[in-house]
């Protein structure tokens, strides 16, 4: 297990749930800070924002994704894009504020060695590496470095990937037992038979290490299906309105969605239970109403025997069970039994 914050992380633990931020403040820090608290009204664990300085991620000539083309001015460059998404070093530390007087733990993805150092500064519980530094030699051996908590999504990538930055991780410093893996698929919004969900379980098993699952599909199922299945942590998008204009806002859940993922995967979480098959609290009750018992098919006189043709069997199941049937036919009434009234031994 992980301890995030005070959060423990770990399969005998709830699911930890990021609500994603991301970029779809649109570099606006009010809408930032309202963000923090729709997650807080959400009841996710923690809150995640993009840090990033745009000329130390992207070329001046670098294309943009199909995606982010298709919900962006196809005009303007990915650098020009991405300037207009920064937050400055005094946000962060707004938020950060802000996500302590909220009681949600702030995180950030750095997409850059500098501004790593910068979320160090902040002493964030965490590290989120994005699926795009997962082959970024020496951000992962950086991020490494810091022998901080991490968690890593793995789109576009293999299983040998996976395993490699693994290994980089933990030769820089940062042992796999403080590694979180979350599956992922990079694709904005992610088709559901693209989704293979089955893939997070093979990385748990085949590289022993805690998995998660990040989630770009559009509504909330896929997650809460995660959870389900043994994801230790779950993250997803949001925005507060998909009509907004930004790349990420159209495969994001809105807040009332946001918050209706969240209690159902608390749900789920309660009713996975401890995998012991015995009645319930709850049913416990209905036991006497909806079992049977033996009972007279016909008036009985006292000394007739007991057969299949004056015993049934009828509820309610306060009586002797039908499972001992057997034992009891044959035996010689010891009273009067009217039609209808439990047997007794």
């Amino acid at each position: 297990m992980i301890d995030i914050a005070g959060r423990i992380v770990g399969s005998e633990h709830p699911c930890f749930v990021i609500a994603e931020a991301g970029v779809n403040h649109n570099g606006s820090i009010a809408m930032a800070l309202q963000m923090v608290d729709v997650a807080v009204h959400s009841g996710a664990d923690a809150i995640k924002f993009q840090t990033f300085k745009s000329e130390r991620l992207v070329t001046r000539d670098a294309p943009k994704a199909e995606y982010q083309a298709k919900t962006t001015d196809a005009g303007e460059s990915q650098l020009d894009m991405l300037s207009h998404l920064e937050l400055s070093a005094r946000d962060h530390h707004a938020l950060m504020i802000h996500c302590q007087e909220k009681d949600i733990i702030f995180m950030s993805t750095p997409f850059d060695e500098e501004s790593a150092d910068m979320l160090i500064g902040l002493d964030v519980p965490v590290l989120k590496i994005p699926s795009g530094e997962l082959n970024n030699l020496p951000y992962l051996r950086k991020i490494g470095g810091f022998r901080k908590k991490i968690i890593m999504s793995t789109g576009m990538a293999n299983l040998e990937e996976i395993r490699t930055a693994l290994f980089i991780l933990t030769e820089s410093g940062t042992p796999k037992e403080k590694t979180i893996v979350l599956h992922c698929n990079a694709e904005y919004p992610t088709p559901m038979e693209d989704v293979n969900l089955n893939a997070m379980l093979t990385i748990r098993d085949e590289l022993g290490v805690k998995v998660g699952y990040s989630d770009h599909t559009l509504g909330i199922e896929i997650p809460i299906a995660a959870a389900a299945i043994g994801a230790t942590v779950v993250e997803k998008h949001f925005t507060l309105s998909r009509e907004m204009e930004g790349p990420d806002h159209v495969a994001s859940v809105e807040p009332q969605e946001l918050k209706a993922m969240v209690e159902a995967i608390r749900n789920i979480e309660k009713a996975m239970g401890d995998g012991v098959k015995k009645p319930s609290p709850s049913e416990t009750k209905n036991i006497p109403v909806a079992r049977k018992s033996i009972v007279a098919k016909k008036p009985i006189r006292k000394g007739e025997s007991l057969t299949a043709d004056n015993l049934t069997v009828k509820r309610p199941g306060t009586g002797i069970s039908p499972m001992e049937w057997d034992e009891n036919l044959g035996k010689t009434a010891d009273r009067e039994y009217e039609e209808d009234e439990l047997i007794e031994n």
